[in-house]
């Protein structure tokens, strides 16, 4: 009588399933602690909420074949220097503000989201705030009154009015220059910020 060869058995099938099962269970818990460090706040491509205090702006790297962001230089929000603390708290408020209102239903973020709207990833540096002297103002008066504001460079899109107070306009500010200074490997592609490197 011919005997089964091993591969052939249930037993040894069972041993292989649990082997991988134990084993991408293993990879996954790597994975997931290298995905926290990565985006880790202060870390190598997450920066820190006061990077709201200096300027920020993305250089091609050839070697990468992407851009980079640059961060250096002061340049103040709301002409005031903000404490880790007290950025952060700014940034937290402009990130629930923008949770609470729902702007991925129509904006994207960091690759998520809808693409009705223009991405926000690296809004704070679109050149469509003219100059870096308009920009906050510009900004500001967009986000309160938006309707009257808008700037929809023909496509004739006009996002609704948020109801945003002051303080919550300056928190989605806030949040959207942290935002704009977190590596995101080159996304969104081609990027030309405000500060006009071509």
């Amino acid at each position: 009588m011919k005997q089964t060869p091993q591969w052939a058995l249930e037993s040894f099938w069972k041993k292989v399933a649990i082997w991988v099962t134990a084993g991408s269970f293993l990879i996954l818990i790597v994975l997931t602690l290298d995905s926290l460090q990565q985006t880790e706040v202060g870390g190598s491509r997450v920066p820190k909420f006061s990077v709201i205090n200096q300027k920020i702006d993305y250089r091609y790297q050839e070697k990468q074949h992407r851009s980079i962001p640059v961060i250096g230089g002061e340049e103040l929000l709301f002409g005031k220097s903000f404490s880790e603390e007290e950025a952060r708290a700014l940034v937290d408020l402009g990130k629930k503000t923008v949770q609470a209102k729902n702007c991925m239903n129509c904006h994207t973020l960091l690759g998520n989201g809808a693409y009705y709207a223009p991405d926000l990833t690296k809004a704070w540096l679109d050149k469509g705030w003219i100059s870096v002297e308009a920009r906050e103002d510009l900004m500001q008066r967009f986000l309160l009154d938006p309707e009257n504001n808008a700037r929809t460079f023909g496509s004739n899109r006009k996002m609704p009015n948020q109801n945003l107070s002051a303080e919550e306009a300056r928190g989605v500010m806030a949040f959207l220059k942290w935002m704009s200074g977190i590596d995101t490997n080159g996304f969104p592609y081609q990027f030309k910020t405000l500060y006009g490197e071509e």
